[in-house]
């Protein structure tokens, strides 16, 4: 097994700390994400394994864009094992009331439309490969719709566990699995973004990003014969 992966929302929350689990294990990881200065960051967090990161600042909901960086990074490592799609966005304003249209195409484009392009920017190498691993860190919003969520988020977020499913329906002849990943509430930066920003009370009780890394990190070094196709993580 190659060990090249791509983590989506390398520069916070769940998709940085996952990126620097891999590290640890000895995994190069193209970081991906919107802003050259958060990817930075999780570099200098990175320590003595700066080396294994590839830096690959982009906006995924365009599918040019993910074109040109998924040529950048297969020239780059030659192959990607894993594909971690953890980038995702919500909006204050995201009642069905008040959602404006910009909004919603914006949270489509980051949680959906851009890890299905990058789905389909790296499996061809992992189906002529034989064996790649996909995991999507989705949401408890994408079990059961909450005003808490919102509409759009929770569309999106039905829609990536869809797109699980149907990775797996196609693709596991040729040795790829999928992983859809639901975790409700933690504490990162997209809280911020709620229309009352949970206090340090509210956040204490929530999980930890490093809590579903873990998550993300233990399906996708499972033997190639198993499959965890759906988890739900809560915090306790």
């Amino acid at each position: 097994m190659s060990k090249h992966a791509v983590v989506t929302g390398a520069g916070s929350g769940v998709g940085q700390v996952t990126a620097l689990q891999l590290a640890e294990l000895g995994w190069r990881v193209a970081l991906i994400g919107r802003r050259a200065e958060a990817l930075a960051e999780t570099v200098a967090l990175a320590g003595p394994r700066v080396g294994q990161f590839l830096v690959c600042p982009g906006d995924i909901g365009q599918a040019a864009t993910v074109a040109a960086l998924a040529e950048t990074i297969l020239a780059a490592f030659g192959d990607v094992e894993l594909l971690v799609n953890a980038a995702g966005t919500n909006a204050p304003q995201r009642a069905l009331e008040v959602l404006t249209l910009e909004d919603y195409h914006g949270m489509m484009n980051a949680n959906l439309n851009g890890a299905y392009y990058c789905v389909q920017a790296f499996l061809p190498g992992m189906r002529q490969r034989g064996s790649g691993t996909i995991v999507n860190v989705v949401s408890d919003a994408g079990k059961q719709a909450s005003p808490k969520a919102g509409p759009a988020y929770v569309m999106s977020k039905f829609g990536l566990a869809g797109l699980t499913q149907a990775i797996n329906a196609e693709e596991r002849a040729q040795g790829v699995r999928a992983i859809a990943i639901f975790p409700g509430d933690i504490d990162t930066p997209l809280l911020n973004k709620r229309p009352v920003v949970p206090d340090a009370t509210a956040r204490e009780r929530m999980m930890k990003p490093e809590d579903i890394a873990d998550c993300v990190v233990f399906c996708a070094t499972l033997p190639a014969r198993v499959v965890v196709e759906e988890m739900l993580v809560r915090p306790r």
